[in-house]
C-alpha cells in the first residue's frame, strides 16, 4: 500500500469526497450545495473529526464522526459516522488503516470507545468491522424527521 497518506480533511477535499459518500449512501438525493455546507462544518468543527486516505493525489478513503459525552459511557464516545473506501480500493488495507487511524484520534481526544451504525444488509461491512475488534452491541432506531 505504497504511497497512502492519511490525514485531516479540508473543505477543499469536499468535490473528491463527494463522489464516495453518494456511493455509500446511494439511496439519498444529495444536493451538492447543501452536502458541500455539511461538510464545511464537519471539517471545520471543534467536536468533529474528517480523514481522507490519499494516494497519488486522488482520494481512496473518507471517514468522519464526531466525540461526545455520555452517561452510559461514563465519559466522552467517538461516534464513527462513516467511513468509505472507493469501491475498486476495497480489500487493500485501507479501511483497516483508517480505523487504526481514528483509534489513535479518539485515544487522544480521551474517549473510552468508538461507536458505529451499519445497515442491515451491509454483512460485508459487518464481517470488516468485527474483524477489526468491533462487536455488536445493541440495535439501531431511526424517526425521520424531515
Amino acid at each position: 500500500m505504497s504511497g497512502l497518506e492519511l490525514r485531516k480533511a479540508s473543505v477543499e477535499d469536499f468535490h473528491l469526497v463527494f463522489p464516495l459518500i453518494k456511493s455509500l449512501w446511494s439511496y439519498n438525493e444529495y444536493e451538492e450545495n447543501a452536502t458541500k455546507a455539511v461538510f464545511s462544518e464537519i471539517v471545520g468543527g471543534k467536536s468533529t473529526f474528517a480523514v481522507v486516505a490519499e494516494r497519488g493525489g486522488e482520494i481512496v478513503g473518507f471517514c468522519h464522526g464526531d466525540f461526545f459525552s455520555t452517561l452510559w459511557m461514563c465519559g466522552k464516545t467517538c461516534y464513527l459516522s462513516g467511513i468509505i473506501t472507493k469501491e475498486s480500493e476495497r480489500g487493500k488495507g485501507i479501511g483497516k488503516k483508517m480505523l487504526n487511524y481514528i483509534e489513535g484520534i479518539a485515544k487522544s481526544a480521551g474517549c473510552r470507545a468508538i461507536i458505529l451504525e451499519s445497515g442491515i444488509p451491509r454483512t460485508a461491512a459487518h464481517r470488516f468491522y468485527e474483524s477489526n475488534g468491533f462487536e455488536k452491541s445493541c440495535y439501531g432506531f431511526e424517526k425521520i424527521l424531515s
